[in-house]
């Protein structure tokens, strides 16, 4: 059975090497224009989108509260029509 602590050296050593090739130079480089085309697409966080879809479902319900609340009102101000 191999031993966990033996391959944990082995990946850390594999990593480093891989980080001293130019992979490891054209994955920051990558890193690095990835993130700054990120920040120039004005992106919000999902957190930030949380946040704003709580926002509109309680603006919505407001709403439908306000519609009804207006047609309650009109309906009382409606002339009754008269019954023969």
């Amino acid at each position: 059975m191999l031993n966990p602590k033996l391959l944990d050296e082995m990946s850390a050593r594999v990593s480093s090497l891989l980080a001293a090739t130019p992979a490891g130079d054209v994955e920051k480089h990558m890193r690095a224009v990835l993130s700054s085309l990120f920040a120039k697409l004005d992106l919000v966080t999902r957190e930030e989108f949380d946040v704003q879809r709580e926002v509109l479902t309680r603006t919505r319900e407001k709403l439908v509260a306000l519609e009804a609340r207006v047609a309650e009102l009109e309906a009382r101000t409606q002339p009754n029509p008269v019954q023969k």
